[in-house]
């Protein structure tokens, strides 16, 4: 899916999105988590360089950015928001009829307080959440002039504060909820036992949705760092293929082969450094050759060293990885995942030239 919005997932003045829900929001699904760039930043500092090296860990930034853009993106597509409009109208719903049904019902504590509580937090995001989605449609469609966007930022900039103010209500709301249930104890059950289990029901779930989703924004940010490749086969599959480079700017890279350089090639080229082998450019007359040093020669998305007979590819900025790896990066992504270099950019201006 092609990104539509300039405020990308870092952008202080963007709202939370809905679709990775903070720990701090168990009422609803607005929050976010900690930038998975954030968890290649802490393996850097505490992983063994042999392991993890600057260039590896720049590429898993790269796309750790681009996966939380991609998220983003996902989160307020249509499907989405409908999902969590209609998942939160429901809990206003059930919360409703149940208060409306247990009238005579009369707790030791006040739990219709906090089921009021409840269903207002979820109110407020469903506000949150639709604002937030009527503003990228009209970015999509184009067409907002400067005072427009200027109001837009002002209205973005207050749906952010209340989005944040709710979620921290929310997070000591369900702290005042699960103490109030608890000072009750058993006899709520007999008192108020639509009130009782219901306030047990929505306290349990918000428990239950925090640690899956802390749980899968763990997985992420493991497959980010140590399993990068399973990440990008992942976006290859289901990436609108226009968003990267086309299979004709990937073509029009150079294209080089592996070898590696034992001790007799050594002597014969009079190198003494650590050599870790020879790039040759496939197709070219003289053949062009490069000689990677041991640090430079392996892939930094795969973490694996280059073997003998491997196929490279090599971007105008000079950085090279496996052809099978930068290749279906350069699908979803037309940048460099070191430098950040568009390809498709710089194949526009070699052309008009």
């Amino acid at each position: 899916m092609a990104s539509t919005s300039p405020r990308r997932s870092g952008d202080p003045s963007s709202p939370s999105s809905p679709l990775l829900p903070s720990p701090a929001s168990p009422s609803g699904v607005g929050g976010r988590f900690t930038s998975l760039r954030g968890a290649a930043r802490f393996i850097r500092r505490t992983g063994s360089r042999r392991l993890m090296r600057e260039p590896s860990v720049a590429v898993r930034e790269t796309a750790a950015e681009h996966l939380e853009e991609r998220q983003t993106d996902w989160a307020y597509s249509k499907p989405v928001v409908v999902l969590d409009v209609l998942w939160n109208l429901a809990f206003v719903a059930v919360a409703a009829a149940v208060l409306a049904a247990s009238l005579g019902e009369r707790p030791a504590v006040p739990l219709r307080v906090w089921l009021a509580g409840y269903v207002l937090q979820c109110l407020l995001h469903v506000l949150c959440v639709a604002v937030e989605y009527r503003r990228r449609r009209r970015e999509v469609r184009g067409g907002v002039d400067q005072d427009a966007a200027g109001d837009g930022d002002f209205k973005l900039s207050i749906v952010k504060h209340l989005e944040s103010a709710n979620t921290m209500f929310s997070f000591i709301w369900w702290i005042i909820g699960f103490y109030w249930v608890s000072a009750g104890g058993q006899p709520l059950a007999h008192d108020a036992p639509q009130l009782y289990w219901l306030s047990i029901v929505f306290l349990a779930f918000d428990v239950f949705f925090v640690v899956f989703c802390v749980a899968l924004a763990c997985v992420i940010g493991i497959a980010v760092c140590c399993c990068l490749p399973c990440i990008i086969a992942i976006l290859y599959a289901v990436t609108d293929q226009q968003e990267g480079a086309s299979e004709e700017d990937i073509n029009n890279l150079s294209k080089f082969k592996f070898r590696t350089m034992g001790d007799a090639d050594k002597l014969v080229a009079g190198i003494a450094a650590p050599v870790g082998g020879v790039m040759t450019e496939r197709g070219t007359s003289p053949p062009v050759e490069h000689i990677l040093s041991a640090e430079d020669a392996e892939c930094c998305i795969c973490l694996c060293p280059y073997e003998d007979g491997v196929e490279l590819r090599e971007l105008p900025c000079n950085h090279h990885f496996h052809c099978t790896c930068i290749d279906k990066w350069l699908h979803i992504n037309a940048t460099c995942p070191l430098c950040k270099f568009n390809i498709v950019k710089s194949n526009l201006g070699r052309e008009e030239v």
